[in-house]
Parts: C-alpha cells; structure tokens; sequence
C-alpha cells in the first residue's frame, strides 16, 4: 500500500503541475466552458497557476518520503480540500459552473480525505 500511495501522490503532484503550466501558457483558455476575459482575470488565472505548479511540486517532493514529511502533505491535503470548499462557495453565489467543475468539486472534497486515510493506515501498518 505504501507503494501505491507513494506513486499516487506523485501522480497527483505531477497532474497538478501540467494543469497549471497549461494555464500559464494558454491562460484562462484552457478552462472548458469559459469566455472571453479581459487582462486582469487573464493575469488572475496565470499567477493563481503558478501556485498550483509550487502546489503539485510540493506533493511530488512529500511522496518521496510521506512519513517524514507527513505534516506539509497533511496540509496541502486541507488546502486542496479547501479548495473544494471554495468552489461550493462559488456555486452557492455565482450558480453552477461547467459540469467538469462540479465532478472537480466532489474529488476535491473526497480526495484529501481519502489520502489522509491511506496514509495514516499506511503509517499504521509500516
């Protein structure tokens, strides 16, 4: 299990970077469902990515040890989560966005979770 996980988290790092990489190259474009934005919101989407490419190098740099480094990966969990928490926040004021933007949301809100639960069964059994 300490295996898969390991693996998992790096998956989801590097799955992390490449989004935001695309946003800083293609800007707010790469967003499925949206329209035109003036330079502002442009320059918002391609800043916020370049945190989701420390965020995700982040989680690649936590799986290479997670039980050392079992606190930061905790906390990029509850960001992540509230991440999730924010997108609800959006929907309960703007409506709802993009269908894949609703399914993000529920991964969003379950995927720490489940990590956070694999990992300390993990640490458990190690």
């Amino acid at each position: 299990m300490q295996a898969f996980l390991k693996f998992f988290v790096a998956f989801f790092g590097a799955v992390c970077v490449l989004i935001g990489i695309t946003h800083i190259i293609l800007g707010p474009s790469a967003i499925p469902g949206a329209i035109a934005v003036n330079a502002t919101l442009d320059s918002e989407d391609r800043f916020y990515a370049t945190l989701f490419v420390g965020f995700g190098a982040a989680l690649v740099w936590c799986s290479r040890n997670l039980h050392e480094r079992s606190r930061p990966f905790f906390w990029l969990l509850v960001v992540f989560f509230a991440g999730g928490v924010a997108r609800l926040v959006s929907m309960s004021q703007a409506g709802l966005p993009h269908p894949l933007f609703q399914v993000l949301t529920v991964v969003e809100l379950a995927l720490p979770i489940g990590l956070w639960l694999l990992h300390r069964r993990a640490v458990r059994a190690a």
